[in-house]
């Protein structure tokens, strides 16, 4: 259905790593635009309480259990799906502050698998139905660490780098079809599992990512800008969004209070 023809409440917006930070609060906040939201992650559990959530306040949701680097998995998934008009890939996370000196590649390549593959795995997946809808668009969440680097960043830097180049070339690539690429890249998000996964459950090292900042951007500023730029009018893509919050200067330069 073209998008002149189709109502808000009609179309469909995917959104993996939906159980927690800015997959659900995105999804939440689509849901209030009236999108159907279909909600993936590997936390059954977690998604499911999102989607009664959503269902008992009105809205249209759905919970499916993927991992997006489980290549089989997504491709059925995607062949039960009956409509997909916006996918938001989401799922993604870093793992370990190691210089590259020393780094596990076990990290890395875990790393590699989710941001990058899962990206390209679901995209690939998706990206038919997405033609189909006649007015699609894929987002990318990549990270500022996807434009600049940091010691102490390198697989997580490398594979958001590589996050941002899918962006970049399926934009090139689609140019003339009816779907837009749109990526936002975030700074410092203050959630509750971003900073603790990385540090492996070291709650005193996560606590420090956000000593002294004051205001970091929450999952709700993330998902809210997400939000505004899938809703602009179908010829408007905002190709390349950088989102940080007012005390980040840059991917090493913070402003922390006393």
């Amino acid at each position: 259905m073209p998008a002149d023809a189709a109502t808000a409440t009609a179309r469909t917006a995917v959104i993996t790593g939906a159980s927690s930070g800015i997959g659900a609060a995105t999804a939440r906040r689509l849901a209030a635009e009236g999108y159907r939201v279909v909600l993936t992650a590997r936390r059954k559990d977690r998604i499911e309480a999102l989607a009664a959530e959503l269902t008992e306040a009105g809205h249209r949701a759905e919970a499916h259990t993927l991992d997006v680097t489980d290549r089989a998995a997504v491709d059925a998934f995607a062949a039960g799906l009956d409509r997909c008009d916006v996918l938001v890939n989401n799922a993604g996370g870093a793992l370990g502050t190691d210089p590259v000196a020393s780094a596990d590649p076990a990290d890395w390549r875990a790393m590699y698998e989710v941001n990058v593959l899962g990206v390209l795995n679901t995209t690939q997946a998706l990206l038919p139905a997405l033609v189909a809808s006649g007015d699609g668009t894929v987002l990318i969440l990549s990270s500022t660490a996807g434009l600049g680097t940091y010691e102490g960043g390198g697989g997580y830097v490398a594979a958001k780098h590589g996050a941002h180049a899918i962006a970049e070339t399926l934009r090139l690539e689609l140019c003339g079809q009816p779907v837009r690429v749109i990526e936002i890249a975030p700074g410092m998000v203050k959630t509750d599992e971003f900073a603790l996964t990385r540090f492996r459950g070291d709650q005193e090292k996560a606590a420090k990512v956000y000593a002294g900042v004051a205001e970091p951007l929450t999952a709700d500023d993330v998902a809210d800008t997400i939000a505004w730029t899938v809703t602009r009018p179908a010829h408007v893509n905002v190709d390349l969004l950088v989102l940080r919050p007012r005390a980040q200067a840059s991917n090493y330069k913070v402003h922390r209070e006393n």
